[in-house]
């Protein structure tokens, strides 16, 4: 966003403190999330959020990011420079501040930025608080000044250590390992969301270098067409069925910019990504609200005026003008108010209307002046009502009676004794003969099963009445009792554990792929809140006299005859290596994979939303070069392929 007469003024007066550093290194996940792989990246997040909120400023046009040998990250850019002033409460410089205290920055009233993209200011000084070292080298004033720190303490004075011509902040942090599970970065996760921030802020160039042995590899994001790109990249494992991408841009009384681009596929789902100052509204709010609303008004009043519906007919619901469509939705506005379970929805009540206004007009004069590609949309909304209706029928067979009525249950299902959604879960497994076994080895009070007979549908490439028709799919919607699509209601979810168990080959990864595919497209929150997991059965049984043991991978298996070879050479052992859950006895089950005590569960979760949508298109659309590209670039990584 352009600058403004108070956005200038960039010093120590404008770092309002709220409150001390001291809790971030005893409760990291209260700040980061967790302290694994999600967390560790976030800190990359935190930083480069700090050089965005000076893009939306106006004052930096290029973002830099190295992940280096030793796995510290450098973060450089060239906007205006930490201030480096003495602090007028605490004596100390500003950029001091800002990494030392919580809550410390120039978001929080002081009139340092009049959009920001951090949610609560913490960014610099929870990273400095879980790195075991950070170095500051600001370009400000005509000088270079540098500052370094360790844990979240200050480790030398802000030093003048040489003359600049320009200005802007580069900062290197190295995560601490005491408090990470691992500190090994991920270039392809930090990829996607560096390229999701140059999609977002046209104009702004991000670069991504890996500079790791083995790993090198470098990549340049800057898109001038911004949102418009970010749709298309969306779609290109999709077929568009027009060929403009709808774009518009509004702005309101000088503090919120509204940016809009949206293109229809020939995909029976939706994906439609929304933001509020670059942050990924993932629980949407009133601007994803204001947007919907206006998509169903405009395209009814577009047909009934061009006769494509009659004046009496009921016209097109929500989810008709939806099907198919790719669209970003991202606003921009002084006081963001977030609201949900994970802080990633928009409260702020007037951007409904502003959106739904902006909407209105501005899709309605798309349609009015591209009347082909109107005809082709409306085509295709007609058929999805018709589908609709369809749909309408197959749903109601699905629905259950409530949540004690067993005789509405699947005749499958070996339902569990508990009634308490959070004390239940439910297995999916792969087979007849597998989830026998399961039957007889669970714990009957609070373990449900519920077998899979082969390879659910694809609904990547079926429409949602075809869906509700597959047995598979029913089985499952009336098991968990919580629906799907615009009906799913998470307080009726029966089980807050959904567990997937299947093989551990490549048919059991296309079962798993099938299954999160179909949760994804339409019981998202399921995926969003944690409630599925993927079970993990053992690769191997290890016999050594009457010593048994179980690994879980190849690293595994080879790291325990290593130890066993040390201690007893020459021993005899026996050694399987069970190709499905089949060749397991209901104990060894038990035992391995669903014992509370013993098991290892892998929780799936959505951590990067436009990067989910990219790869189920990708995995199970119809479009098979972008297929092939993953499989060809993936290959490299796999050691051990059961076939």
């Amino acid at each position: 966003m352009s600058a403004n007469v108070n956005q200038q003024k960039y010093d120590a007066e404008q770092i309002q403190v709220l409150e001390g550093l001291e809790p971030v290194r005893k409760r990291p996940g209260m700040y980061i999330g967790s302290t694994g792989p999600r967390g560790l990246h976030h800190l990359v997040y935190e930083v480069v959020d700090n050089s965005v909120d000076e893009a939306l400023a106006g004052f930096c046009k290029n973002i830099s990011i190295v992940i280096q040998k030793d796995n510290s990250v450098l973060v450089e850019d060239d906007g205006r420079g930490m201030p480096v002033d003495i602090h007028p409460t605490l004596g100390i410089p500003a950029v001091e501040v800002i990494h030392t205290v919580l809550h410390a920055g120039g978001k929080f009233g002081g009139g340092g930025y009049k959009v920001s993209g951090g949610l609560h200011g913490v960014g610099a000084s929870v990273v400095n608080a879980l790195s075991e070292r950070m170095e500051v080298e600001i370009k400000r004033n005509g000088r270079i000044y540098r500052q370094v720190y360790a844990r979240g303490e200050t480790q030398t004075k802000l030093e003048i250590v040489g003359e600049a011509k320009k200005t802007g902040s580069r900062t290197m942090f190295k995560p601490d390992p005491e408090i990470f599970d691992e500190v090994d970065f991920d270039y392809d996760t930090l990829e996607h969301r560096l390229r999701e921030m140059a999609f977002l802020n046209k104009g702004v160039r991000i670069n991504l270098t890996d500079e790791r042995e083995d790993r090198k590899k470098k990549e340049s994001f800057y898109y001038e067409g911004g949102i418009r790109e970010f749709v298309k990249h969306q779609n290109k494992a999709k077929e568009p069925i027009h060929p403009d991408i709808i774009y518009f841009e509004v702005k309101r009384g000088g503090d919120v910019e509204i940016e809009v681009a949206m293109q229809y596929t020939d995909r029976y789902n939706e994906t439609i990504l929304s933001y509020a100052n670059n942050i990924n509204t993932t629980e949407g709010g009133t601007h994803l609200v204001g947007f919907r609303s206006a998509l169903t008004r405009v395209f009814n009043d577009y047909a009934k005026r061009n006769k494509f519906l009659k004046e009496n007919d009921a016209g097109f619901a929500g989810e008709d003008v939806r099907e198919g469509l790719t669209a970003v939705v991202s606003v921009k506005l002084t006081e963001p108010q977030f609201e949900g379970q994970t802080k990633t929805k928009l409260g702020n009540s007037e951007m409904r209307g502003y959106v739904e206004t902006g909407t209105n007009e501005n899709l309605m004069a798309f349609l009015e002046e591209n009347p082909a590609q109107a005809r082709v949309i409306v085509e295709k909304c007609l058929l999805t009502a018709r589908a609709r209706e369809a749909a309408r029928k197959a749903r109601e067979l699905t629905r259950r009676k409530g949540a004690l009525d067993d005789f509405a249950l699947p005749g499958k299902l070996a339902d569990c004794a508990e009634r308490d959604p959070t004390l239940s879960e439910i297995f999916l497994v792969e087979g007849d003969s597998a989830g026998g076994t399961a039957k007889d080895g669970r714990d009957r009070a609070r373990q449900a099963i519920l077998p899979l007979r082969g390879k659910i549908l694809n609904v990547e490439k079926a429409r949602f009445d075809k869906i509700l028709n597959s047995d598979q799919i029913k089985n499952m919607i009336t098991a968990f009792g919580c629906n799907v699509g615009d009906e799913f209601n998470e307080e009726k979810l029966r089980y807050h554990k959904i567990i997937v168990m299947t093989d551990a080959d490549v048919d059991g990864a296309h079962i798993r792929t099938l299954l999160l595919t179909f949760f994804y497209r339409y019981m998202k929150p399921l995926l969003q809140n944690g409630y599925v997991y993927l079970a993990q059965p053992p690769l191997y049984q290890v016999k050594r006299g009457k010593e048994i043991h179980y690994t879980y991978t190849e690293r595994e298996q080879e790291k325990l005859l290593a130890e066993i070879a040390a201690k007893y050479p020459n021993t005899k052992m026996e050694i399987k290596r069970y190709k499905g859950l089949g060749e397991m006895d209901a104990e060894q089950l038990w035992d391995t994979t669903m014992n509370y005590e013993n098991r290892t569960l892998i929780q799936v979760m959505i951590d990067d939303e436009s990067a989910a949508d990219e790869t189920f298109s990708m995995l199970m659309g119809d479009k098979v070069p972008p297929r092939r590209k993953f499989i060809e670039d993936s290959a490299r990584a796999v050691k051990n392929l059961d076939i």
